[in-house]
């Protein structure tokens, strides 16, 4: 079993909850942090907080930077957030992970660079596909709550930031980002034959919401309602053959199944001739891919990581696991010690087929290690 972080690098978590959302449980959450990574003062503070604090946060990001003694305070507010302690989904908290010594986040990274790594996060507003796509790999999330209604907020620089989008580049360290997707394939990946608008009409010959009824197991074909929550597309790129057991695919919503001429509608706009698979979110499966994601990210790495950033879906976390965040426990069993931070989200940002993307019922993970000194 590996143990991580056993030289004392100066990265660490810190974790505040109680019954409201104070701005001392943001300052808790820095002074522990500071006192496990043995600093007093840090480089740069990453701070999450519950929506219970997303009215107005100001009072809470001015407490962590007084604690942390510096401005370099970036963030956001997530449905809940997590640490390598635990996760809190149901009440008002604060996470936070200082780097002292030479890390340290730029919180003007250069988005050209694409050796870069940039820490990303936006409201659902500020995302766009502009800030999106760029050569440097963004990983983060979308901020959210638990009914999608808001208010969102993110900051940089101790300060919010009224565009809806904070961005900062790791420095100090390398890392491998990576995605869990994790769900059941219930066909191979087929080529969509037609298309209207978001609308696939037909996959190979046959209309598409027959292909997808019949691959469904039959004790959900036999239900009233289909869970179309739990029901998924899947666009492959690269060798169809092996496109899903590796991961390069991208998932899309299911918007609405049509019946007048069996179509289906998805959330992201189909294109004739792509590969379009249907899958089922499943925990077991989901469980098993992130113990493989954790496994190939730590291979990728080279060697035990210092810290790891981790952003779950809000639709794939303790709820979805049956009150255990499983992506969560994983880490941790695989890597004990583990400075780790992160909060579920409302679509998770990471790379994919080499350009940035919005992921859906996913987890990102990111693994770091101190870069090597230059001296």
């Amino acid at each position: 079993m590996n143990t991580a972080n056993t030289a004392q690098v100066p990265v660490a978590t810190g974790l505040s909850h109680g019954d409201e959302p104070y701005p001392e449980h943001a300052a808790r959450a820095v002074k522990q942090a500071l006192a496990k990574a043995g600093i007093k003062r840090a480089n740069s503070v990453l701070l999450l907080l519950t929506p219970e604090f997303a009215p107005d946060p100001s009072l809470a990001i001015r407490a962590a930077a007084g604690a942390a003694g510096c401005m370099q305070v970036i963030g956001c507010t997530g449905a809940g957030i997590l640490t390598d302690q635990e996760w809190i989904l149901d009440s008002p908290a604060a996470a936070a992970m200082v780097f002292g010594g030479d890390l340290h986040l730029d919180l003007a990274p250069n988005r050209n660079d694409d050796e870069l790594d940039i820490l990303s996060f936006c409201t659902p507003a500020g995302m766009n596909s502009d800030w999106l796509d760029i050569p440097a790999a963004r990983i983060g999330a979308v901020s959210g709550d638990i009914f999608g209604q808001g208010p969102f907020k993110v900051w940089s620089n101790s300060r919010l930031v009224e565009a809806g989008q904070a961005e900062a580049s790791l420095q100090g360290v390398t890392g491998i980002i990576t995605a869990s997707q994790g769900v059941r394939a219930l066909t191979s990946p087929i080529e969509v034959g037609e298309v209207a608008g978001f609308d696939v009409l037909k996959m190979g010959n046959y209309p598409a919401l027959n292909v997808l009824v019949q691959s469904l197991p039959d004790t959900i074909r036999k239900q009233k309602t289909l869970p179309f929550h739990l029901l998924t597309g899947g666009f492959t790129f690269g060798d169809p053959e092996t496109a899903i057991q590796e991961g390069r695919y991208r998932l899309s919503h299911i918007v609405s199944a049509n019946l007048s001429d069996r179509s289906i509608t998805l959330s992201d706009k189909p294109r004739s001739g792509e590969r379009l698979f249907w899958g089922m979110r499943d925990a077991l499966v989901a469980e098993r891919d992130i113990k493989q994601t954790i496994t190939s990210a730590g291979r990728q790495l080279g060697a035990d990581p210092d810290f790891a950033l981790l952003f779950p879906c809000m639709g794939r976390g303790p709820h979805f696991f049956g009150n255990r965040d499983r992506d969560l426990d994983q880490l941790k069993s695989r890597y004990p010690g583990l400075p780790i931070i992160g909060f579920y989200g409302n679509g998770e940002i990471g790379p994919l087929d080499n350009a940035n993307h919005l992921y859906q019922y996913s987890t990102i993970l990111g693994l770091y290690k101190e870069a090597p000194s230059k001296s």
